[in-house]
């Protein structure tokens, strides 16, 4: 079992998909020590690939909190998901905000975090 130090900062990379087969996310969090733990979910409802991406960002801040980490930098390849995110894009459409105010409740409990 990983046990995370006070300071340590983990990385977590995460990414959502969507098509006709299904939808799932990839999870792969990194400890400050390389420890690597990765976790593949499927989502059981049909989403849009954005609304895949929310999801993974979703999961990775659940798995960075069973893990015990305080301090976490979230990577993911969706420039929306990321920019709505940083508050640096608009978020118009109302499933989008609810994933909004979700991963925000979510990285509260966080010491410090970001998503690049």
């Amino acid at each position: 079992m990983i046990q995370p130090g006070k300071e340590e900062v983990w990385r977590v990379f995460v990414d959502g998909a969507s098509n006709i087969s299904g939808c799932g996310v990839g999870i792969v969090l990194v400890s400050s020590l390389e420890e690597k733990v990765k976790l593949a979910l499927k989502i059981e409802s049909r989403v849009t690939n954005n609304e895949a991406q929310y999801e993974a960002v979703f999961a990775g801040l659940r798995a960075a909190r069973e893990v015990g980490a305080s301090r976490v930098i979230i990577y993911s390849d969706s420039q929306l998901v990321t920019q709505q995110i940083k508050g640096a894009y608009e978020v118009k459409n109302e499933k989008m905000l609810k994933y909004l105010k979700l991963i925000t409740s979510q990285a509260s409990s966080f010491t410090d975090w970001s998503i690049e």
